[in-house]
Order: C-alpha cells, then sequence, then structure tokens
C-alpha cells in the first residue's frame, strides 16, 4: 500500500537500520541500530534504538517495541513519544546482552516499562 508522500508501508530491515529516531518535538535522540525478531511468531519484538556515546563508546543500546515507533517520511525518522530523559531510566544493556536467552528479558522489561500493548498475549 502506497502512503500519501509515495513511499509503500513495506521497507528493508537493512534500510531501516541507521534511521533516526526523533522525540515528537523533533529533536533526535538517538537511531535504529537493530531489529530483532521473534522466529516463533513472526512479529517484531523490538527495535534497538542506541543513543548516547562517541563513536560507539559509552553508547546504550535500549529495547523499544516496534508499535511505539512512528514513521516520518518527511524526516526519514521514526518519531516516539518519550523524552530523552525517559530514555535514560528505561531498559538498557549491549545489543549482545538484549538478545541473550531469546531476548525475552529485555522484551518484557521494555514493553512494560512502557506499557505497550504485548503482541504476545
Amino acid at each position: 500500500m502506497t502512503t500519501a508522500s509515495g513511499h509503500t508501508s513495506a521497507i528493508c530491515a537493512k534500510k531501516v537500520l541507521g534511521t533516526a529516531v526523533e522525540d515528537t518535538t523533533g529533536k533526535k535522540i538517538g537511531e535504529i541500530e537493530d531489529i530483532v525478531l521473534d522466529k516463533e511468531s513472526n512479529n517484531i519484538m523490538f527495535a534497538v534504538v542506541g543513543f548516547g556515546g562517541f563513536l560507539g563508546i559509552g553508547e546504550k543500546y535500549h529495547p523499544l517495541p516496534w508499535s511505539m515507533l512512528d514513521y516520518n517520511p518527511e524526516d526519514n525518522s521514526y518519531v516516539v513519544s518519550v523524552t530523552k530523559e525517559q530514555l535514560q531510566s528505561a531498559p538498557a544493556d549491549s545489543i549482545e546482552a538484549l538478545t541473550q536467552d531469546d531476548g525475552l528479558a529485555f522484551r518484557d522489561s521494555a514493553y512494560n516499562y512502557y506499557r505497550a500493548e504485548k503482541y504476545w498475549q
């Protein structure tokens, strides 16, 4: 399906990686580093959003439920209605830790923290 701006609703994951994540005021708060998939349910578990640090040093990786990200075609960015301060208090770890034990611990803590609708229930 084509959007009003001529984009389709389908996109390859590799095109999403590196896309800016902004708050509702348009301020960049991070970028999408990866997407974690649930192989059993065929759902997107969460987007891994990185922010902070310099050249990868000190950067934090946050699992955000995919449903929280709204694509903004005008800025080629994703908009979330959370502040940088909320992200600083949110679940975060290394990308490797986010996917340990099938990623369930971080999936559950992220969905609980953001009070997002759980796709698996």
